[in-house]
């Protein structure tokens, strides 16, 4: 016998939607579930009437074929799934529930309907390795269609199709970065950022850019870890402190490690006032986007925040610490990448080193 519910929801931007759920059920057990969202609640409501006649009538068909809009959907009302994603592969899949592939049948997918996608994301400005992110998304959730939904989606046609996309140009992994500041950017970042620390603004607290900046170079934090860090966490003995949840492709929670702070990083973390559990209890958006307006004003090129990480790391190693020694501070599990990617030493530095 099927049935159906609605539940109303607020979203982020402060508007309502209304999901209806429809349940299946036989023999007093659960047999199937869909659902589907709208952004009213009478639409939702007909929906509903409408698939329990619907299934009332004709039956339940187990394996059945929906647009890979409403999978995306599925996935996006799955809170054991969705919960899980990080916030690149939240936003791809929002933007593919509004792009042209969403009205493909999950079945019917085929390799030219990738091309077409990919040729207007590069239309639109994305590079290989962004629109790579739609495939590799688009992949998993398709992958997950049959036994979480029962829906037919052939995530196969992947295998046949990166091949020929990476072939054409279309998707390929990123360039690996090297950029890091030079010290007279550096000097002029923290100019700015002492400006931008003087005005004055009602009630809204003031975050103390230059302490995170140089905190987060000697560290080799990222900002979100920065941001998160606890007083109870810390070790004033051994001066170290807990980083709760680092970032592991492999593992997504429970990365707990603890981290040696090292130069000036216990001292600039002891001069912060506790107030609140956070040592640094600001948002960590509110941090970068500080930090690129500062750098905008200043036409400093192509630096990111997250390359203050790659600087640390690498004046760690042009101070003689073995890689295994900076693994503690970065926590990478992969010493390859760690040295591949998060190191670009200065060649003018050597000359210290011999002397």
């Amino acid at each position: 016998m099927a049935s159906f519910s609605i539940q109303k929801r607020k979203r982020s931007s402060g508007e309502y939607s209304y999901r209806c759920a429809i349940v299946v059920k036989k023999g007093g057990e659960i047999i199937h579930r869909e659902t589907k969202t709208f952004r009213k609640k009478e639409l939702a409501r007909t929906f509903g009437v409408r698939r329990v006649n619907e299934i009332d009538l004709n039956g339940l068909k187990i394996n059945k074929s929906v647009t890979i809009g409403t999978l995306l959907n599925n996935y996006f009302e799955n809170a054991d799934l969705w919960n899980k994603t990080g916030r690149t592969k939240r936003y791809v899949i929002k933007m593919l529930m509004d792009s042209d592939i969403s009205k493909i049948l999950s079945n019917e997918l085929r390799t030219s309907d990738l091309i077409e996608h990919c040729k207007n994301r590069r239309a639109a400005g994305a590079g290989p390795a962004t629109i790579y992110h739609d495939i590799a998304y688009l992949r998993s959730v398709m992958k997950k269609a049959n036994p979480v939904w029962n829906i037919d989606a052939n995530y196969k046609i992947f295998e046949d199709a990166v091949p020929v996309l990476i072939e054409m140009g279309l998707v390929g992994k990123s360039q690996k970065r090297t950029r890091r500041p030079t010290e007279n950017e550096l000097d002029r970042l923290r100019d700015g950022l002492k400006k931008r620390m003087s005005y004055r603004s009602n009630g809204v607290v003031r975050i103390p850019f230059i302490d995170i900046l140089d905190f987060s170079i000697l560290t080799c934090m990222r900002i979100g870890e920065v941001c998160a860090l606890r007083w109870d966490d810390l070790n004033e003995e051994h001066k170290t402190i807990v980083v709760r949840d680092r970032k592991d492709p492999r593992k997504k929670t429970g990365n707990h490690m603890i981290v040696p702070l090292l130069a000036g990083s216990f001292d600039i973390l002891m001069s912060q006032p506790r107030t609140s559990d956070l040592v640094f209890p600001y948002n960590s958006r509110s941090v970068t986007a500080g930090f690129q307006l500062v750098r905008n004003d200043l036409e400093i090129d192509d630096l990111r925040y997250h390359d203050l990480r790659r600087e640390g790391a690498s004046r760690l190693f042009e101070k003689g610490y073995s890689i295994e020694e900076v693994a503690q501070v970065t926590g990478h599990r992969n010493l390859n990448i760690l040295w591949q990617v998060y190191t670009q030493l200065f060649p003018h530095k050597l000359h210290d080193k011999f002397a």
